[in-house]
């Protein structure tokens, strides 16, 4: 993951810069994890008969607060598999991370920290993408569309 590429960028101690990144770039790292794995499940993965164009318009269809606050309805996700669920709260978590490692000049970043925050990300997208098909696809219509009565 580029993240752990950041903390490793200087010998010793990370720069705050490297650690900023790096906590961005975990939320960066689900966010695309996500809208691969909308545009796969709605459209079609690699090598499937699909329209590039339709792929990329449901990838580029997810958006950060649509998605993050679909993530934080704790009724709706509870009802999907914990790993599905793990994935979602993390995704809450290291946006709210993101932010403030991207807009919070005073905010301190600490190696050990970040370094948990790219465990726990590669951890929730592996369980994610071994999560079966149709609770994926239920997440992706979940986070891609808006909820109606």
């Amino acid at each position: 993951m580029t993240a752990n590429d950041l903390l490793g960028a200087n010998r010793g101690k990370p720069r705050q810069s490297n650690l900023r990144r790096a906590s961005s770039t975990v939320y960066y790292a689900l966010f695309h994890c996500l809208a691969k794995s909308c545009a796969d499940l709605l459209v079609g993965g690699a090598g499937a008969a699909r329209s590039k164009h339709a792929w990329r318009q449901v990838y580029r269809a997810l958006e950060h607060n649509r998605a993050k606050n679909a993530c934080n309805n704790q009724a709706t996700l509870k009802q999907f598999p914990k790993e599905i669920e793990d994935f979602g709260n993390t995704f809450v978590i290291s946006q709210d991370r993101r932010h403030k490692a991207d807009y919070d000049p005073s905010a301190k970043f600490y190696k050990e920290a970040v370094q948990a925050d790219i465990d726990e990300a590669k951890n929730v997208i592996i369980r994610f993408t071994v999560a079966d098909i149709k609770d994926r696809r239920a997440f992706a219509a979940f986070v891609l569309f808006k909820q109606r009565p």
